[in-house]
């Protein structure tokens, strides 16, 4: 078990879990018709779109790179697909990569009813139904790790294999009511004040400062509804939830992780979980060392492509 400080900064970036076009900051509300397909005339191999979840809000994507398996990139919380600014560039010279703004973040529609893992879930399956992918590898910082595990419940015949940055650290785990109760008050108080303090404890004392205060900046500023709801969908999703889901998952799971994970208890309910462990980074590690993360990535998809080849 996690305890201490582990425990400590454990519970706190857990909230990170919802992994700007480009570190823009913000979100921008967009209507439910969808958008026309824009290629970008600097960069042609650049597609920009949108696909209509399923409870009918906007969701904004790109797209770039060809070849299999498509990599699809899912954000955490506060956050959109600039926090994989570099990865998307790395990996579409090899791979089809697709990055997406989860509802309510990014380019996406704000108009969620219901905040839910599920219905963030939902969101990726729009946007793979509209590609028509078919051979997946998810990837998921934070609360985008609980997403992908959403997905790939739903789609199971789609995805080759799930990696997570900085997540899943230990399934059983369970908020207690009293630090839930804070972090609510906190942010129902004065959302940005206190993000701005939260999401500072998300870095170790090494990791570079501008790089802190863009991010500070960045989640700081996304609407406070989308970022309470989001949340209350993370407690209830790890409280009450990631155990029947994580059960259900079929294909692999890696996490490439910065703090310790409680592997043997997530394997328990995934026997194919790992965990690879990266040093010296905050919860942002994929941004922090991109290519100590990249090298981990690529032969996670290397280990997954050849685990198929023997079934």
């Amino acid at each position: 078990m996690v305890q201490g400080v582990n425990m400590s900064r454990h519970l706190k970036i857990f909230f990170m879990s919802f992994s700007i076009a480009f570190l823009l900051v913000g979100c921008g509300k967009k209507g439910e018709e969808p958008v026309d397909v824009v290629e970008i005339e600097a960069e042609p191999s650049i597609i920009v779109d949108n696909a209509i979840s399923a409870d009918g809000v906007s969701i904004a994507y790109e797209v770039r790179g060809e070849g299999e398996p498509a990599l699809v990139f899912i954000h955490g919380w506060c956050c959109d697909t600039g926090y994989w600014s570099e990865q998307i560039p790395h990996f579409a010279e090899k791979y089809k990569v697709v990055a997406i703004d989860l509802a309510g973040h990014g380019g996406s529609g704000l108009d969620r009813k219901e905040w839910t893992m599920g219905a963030f879930g939902e969101d990726v399956v729009a946007v793979l139904n509209k590609l028509n992918l078919e051979k997946v590898v998810l990837v998921g910082h934070s609360m985008g790790g609980f997403v992908m595990l959403e997905v790939g419940r739903k789609m199971p015949q789609r995805i080759l294999g799930l990696v997570g940055a900085d997540t899943i650290w230990d399934i059983e785990y369970k908020y207690p009511q009293k630090f839930v109760d804070s972090v609510l008050k906190g942010l129902n108080d004065n959302f940005v004040a206190f993000m701005k303090d939260f999401v500072r404890d998300m870095f170790i004392e090494n990791s570079d400062p501008v790089l802190i205060d863009k991010i500070v900046r960045g989640m700081s500023s996304v609407p406070p509804e989308v970022g309470i709801g989001a949340v209350k969908a993370v407690i209830n999703f790890q409280n009450n939830e990631i155990i029947q889901v994580l059960s259900e998952v079929k294909a692999p799971i890696t996490c490439i992780n910065a703090d310790t994970t409680n592997v043997e208890t997530n394997k328990r309910y995934a026997s194919s979980f790992k965990a690879k462990i990266m040093s010296g980074v905050g919860h942002f590690n994929m941004m922090e060392d991109p290519e100590t993360f990249n090298r981990l990535l690529e032969e996670t998809i290397q280990e997954f492509l050849q685990a198929k080849k023997l079934e």
